[in-house]
């Protein structure tokens, strides 16, 4: 911004301007060649001591609105050295940061017994589903019989199905499809 203004001819001693307009503007003209740091530092002050007390306890009741405001002063107090924050505003900023609100909250007392007794009661149910299913299913498909599943080993070997690993491969020993025991299912 100080590239784009004309340069400034201030009064010299022998003008007719007062000494002291003179001085004025080389003051406004030195304020504006500061770095934004000195004027950051000059425009965050200190926070008062009862907004930051007990802040930990009235963080989660606070309107959301007042803890953004809350928060952005504190950024802007953060900005400037640490060593002029106080104590309290230290503690504060910490808190906020990185304490144990929001997302970052612990479990409230029983979340764990909850989640083992819904568990638990998932658990039953998926049983008792699977058992009630069972007791009203039809009787077994015929091809879960003994019989069905040597006819289908033959059949295998005739048309020579699988003659790598399968059952009509040369050598082959193992069950092939047969799956059930000796009785017939119901």
């Amino acid at each position: 911004m100080l590239r784009t203004l004309p340069a400034l001819r201030l009064p010299t001693s022998s003008s007719t301007a007062p000494r002291h307009l003179s001085r004025a503007l080389n003051a406004s003209l030195v304020c504006r060649q500061q770095p934004t740091s000195l004027q950051q530092r000059r425009g965050a002050h200190a926070i008062s001591n009862p907004t930051l007390a007990n802040i930990e306890k009235r963080w989660e009741a606070m309107p959301p609105q007042e803890q953004a405001d809350l928060w952005m002063a504190l950024r802007d107090r953060m900005k400037v050295d640490w060593n002029e924050m106080t104590l309290q505003e230290k503690k504060a900023a910490y808190w906020i940061a990185f304490g144990p609100h929001g997302p970052r909250a612990g479990d409230p007392p029983g979340e764990g017994r909850k989640v083992l007794l819904y568990t638990i009661i998932g658990s039953l149910a998926g049983v008792g589903i699977f058992g009630l299913t069972h007791l009203f299913a039809g009787p077994h498909p015929s091809t879960m019989n003994r019989e069905w599943q040597e006819a289908t080993n033959e059949y295998f070997k005739e048309n020579k199905i699988e003659p790598i690993t399968g059952v009509s491969s040369e050598g082959y020993v193992g069950k092939g499809q047969v799956q059930s025991g000796s009785e017939q299912h119901k």
